[in-house]
């Protein structure tokens, strides 16, 4: 299992890649789906507050930094976040939390599309299969990783230098980029953000019910881009 230092993320579907392209200003990308839409595993109202005050948050502090370092608004964002020391000292936190979380969310709201697979595609699961004997195990392992993340994290599954499937988890609004080793293919955001209007300290029942979210479509994408 890859700890908090060794990951790098993947784009997924081209809008996804639009939304995460730097723009003047930033803006939250749409949701894509309606807040309800991922009921009764995610709550209408977590969908809300999650999506339009969480996120709006980061970009409103986006469009503030820029103020700050103009090229913010120009470089790429994942090419930050591969490299964090192109961002001046005194904002380089700031650049760090608030493009990580815009980058994490984009993602994650983007992986849980309503259609497409409800199960891992063929490749995947082959994968999956090959690193953790089958996808249950699989699935244990990354709860293992969001329940041990102390505070607030991710956690998810990668593709290692290797090739093959491992589990990672990182703190914060961390992304997959600030880390070198392995492109992540699927996360889950564990900040008590994402499940306390439902599941409140419950963590572990979020976590389980959320693989009824995961479009495996769109893992299925990353997947590929990570093995390229």
């Amino acid at each position: 299992m890859l700890g908090a230092a060794a990951f790098v993320g993947s784009s997924g579907a081209l809008g996804r890649d639009v939304a995460l392209a730097q723009q003047k200003p930033f803006t939250v990308p749409p949701l894509g789906y309606a807040y309800e839409a991922l009921e009764p595993y995610i709550d209408t109202m977590t969908m809300r507050i999650h999506h339009d005050t969480h996120h709006g948050a980061y970009v409103n502090n986006l469009n503030g930094l820029v103020e700050k370092w103009p090229d913010l608004a120009t470089k790429p964002a994942e090419e930050i976040l591969s490299n964090l020391s192109v961002a001046p000292e005194a904002v380089r936190t700031a650049v760090r939390n608030n493009l990580g979380g815009h980058w994490n969310h984009t993602y994650f709201w983007d992986l849980m599309t309503p259609g497409g697979a409800k199960t891992p595609t063929d490749d995947v699961k082959a994968a999956i299969n090959g690193a953790f004997g089958d996808v249950d195990k699989m699935k244990a392992a990354v709860k293992q990783a969001g329940l041990g993340r102390f505070g607030s994290g991710w956690a998810g599954l990668a593709v290692g230098k290797d090739k093959k499937l491992t589990v990672f988890s990182t703190a914060n609004q961390d992304t997959p980029h600030v880390y070198v080793g392995a492109k992540a293919i699927l996360a889950i955001d564990v900040w008590e953000h994402a499940y306390y209007l439902k599941y409140q300290a419950k963590r572990a029942d979020y976590i389980d019910n959320w693989w009824n979210t995961v479009n495996w479509d769109k893992v299925a994408e990353n997947f590929k881009k990570a093995t390229a």
